[in-house]
């Protein structure tokens, strides 16, 4: 009889601690102003040697805007392109160049174009700690996505020790 009641209450604490610990307080790591705005100088910087006039904006984890470079001869439409390749990249943890490939390959994948605030244009990079997207930085103004993308690829390549 004793043994059968401690399997009971063992079982029955081992539901009560999962179910505590489903509803716990979540640990997410986030991107701050700082790398933000470091992500951001080192991308406009690599594509101004590159001799692109472009437009870097970093957003956090939720796609929500950090901070935002551009150079000088930058058009104006690269603000919200680059706000918007940041965005989509942060939102789906996928380069933007990826996600347009995929959308012209795979008909399931055409309506992603359709989702308010997403532009599948390449120059959208996820930001990493490991696995863990903190966010995404997004670059318009290259004379090609696939450039918009190296950019800022190496904008992040170059504050890699800071993502660990």
């Amino acid at each position: 009889m004793q043994n059968r009641l401690a399997t009971i209450a063992a079982f029955t604490l081992s539901l009560i601690a999962t179910a505590a610990s489903a509803e716990g307080v979540r640990t997410e790591k986030n991107i701050s102003l700082d790398l933000a705005t470091q992500i951001a100088a080192q991308t406009v910087a690599t594509c101004t040697a590159n001799g692109y006039a472009v437009t870097a904006t970093v957003v956090d984890r939720a796609g929500t805007v950090r901070a935002v470079q551009r150079a000088d001869n930058a058009g104006p439409h690269t603000l919200e392109a680059s706000r918007l390749k940041a965005y989509t990249s942060a939102s789906a943890k996928n380069t933007t160049l990826a996600m347009m490939e995929g959308a012209q390959k795979n008909p399931a994948a055409a309506n992603l174009v359709n989702i308010p605030g997403y532009l599948l244009l390449g120059g959208g990079v996820p930001v990493k700690v490991g696995n863990e997207v903190i966010g995404a930085v997004g670059v318009g103004g290259a004379p090609g996505g696939h450039l918009d993308e190296q950019c800022a690829v190496a904008g992040i390549a170059k504050v890699q020790d800071l993502l660990k």
